[in-house]
């Protein structure tokens, strides 16, 4: 494809960009599900009325010479203004990367599928001066045959009483996920929520917690909404002190099979060099879909 083929499509409005991407996004929502379920929540805040932030936010559509759409991505992330695309054509990734540069804005890193977000990050990295290193490879999971697993204790959705902690735990989780797969703790990339966030997807009953035998929560499992009958599962986490008692095994086998009772798919990710979250998710029946990036961009 030369680089007349295309064009890019950038808006800030995410209701427009899912009226001209949705097709797209709902022919593999599994691939598609970071875009399509974080675009859904950019359009409810936009709803309520809520502000939008100030760091720079986008989304955008590449179309090729018939119009057809031919990859997505978007900027949404807070810290450090990282971009997420998925399948494109390279020469898109690497117009993109300009298109950005033209106009002043810096860009820290990009996640993705690996050759559009290596192509753009690579192009960032030399408009930039700087360089463009590997921080995590990811793995996309899609749940096949549930496998369910035990441990002392009950699975229970949380409840208002349980936002406090949830939040806590929630904000801690990236350097929880650094820990387990032997890297220092990095604010990039980290996904913090507020104690109002949290307690909005409490009530909608996407925030699942693990107790043990003598009541106290040692667990915690978040599952998305729904988006084209995905729903993607994650955070994950436990605390330190409560690990190896399968506690993160026995949670979201029974938030998968919930999820899966109602009718939807499941999916996941998990950090390649995490061997932990890897065995257990294969154990409960998760199969891997595509390898991811995290990339960089150093100055």
């Amino acid at each position: 494809m030369t680089a007349t083929a295309f064009r890019l499509e950038l808006t800030t409005d995410p209701a427009a960009f899912l009226a001209g991407a949705a097709d797209h996004l709902a022919a593999d929502p599994v691939l598609t599900t970071v875009v399509a379920s974080v675009t859904a929540r950019a359009v409810a805040e936009d709803e309520r009325g809520e502000p939008r932030p100030d760091h720079p936010r986008w989304w955008v559509t590449v179309r090729d010479g018939s119009e057809a759409v031919v990859g997505v991505g978007m900027r949404t992330a807070p810290y450090p203004h990282q971009a997420y695309l998925l399948p494109m054509p390279e020469e898109a990734a690497v117009a993109l990367a300009r298109l950005l540069h033209e106009r002043g804005e810096a860009v820290g890193g990009v996640n993705g599928v690996l050759t559009s977000a290596t192509a753009f990050a690579e192009e960032t990295a030399r408009l930039a001066g700087g360089t463009a290193e590997v921080h995590e490879h990811m793995r996309l999971w899609e749940l096949g045959a549930l496998v369910p697993h035990e441990a002392p204790g009950r699975l229970r959705p949380a409840t208002v009483a349980d936002v406090a902690l949830a939040t806590e735990w929630w904000n801690g989780f990236h350097a929880m996920a650094a820990e387990m797969a032997g890297r220092a703790p990095d604010a990039r990339g980290a996904e913090a929520i507020s104690e109002a966030e949290l307690a909005r997807r409490v009530e909608a009953g996407q925030v699942w917690l693990w107790e043990d035998d003598g009541g106290e929560v040692v667990h915690l499992t978040h599952a998305n909404a729904p988006a084209h009958g995905v729903a993607r599962i994650g955070p994950v986490l436990t605390p330190r002190e409560h690990r190896r008692r399968g506690y993160a095994s026995a949670a979201v086998a029974g938030v998968s099979g919930r999820l899966l009772a109602v009718g939807h798919r499941a999916c996941l990710f998990t950090d390649q060099a995490n061997p932990t979250s890897n065995r257990i998710y294969a154990a409960i029946g998760y199969q891997p879909v595509v390898d991811m990036v995290n990339l960089i961009v150093r100055p």
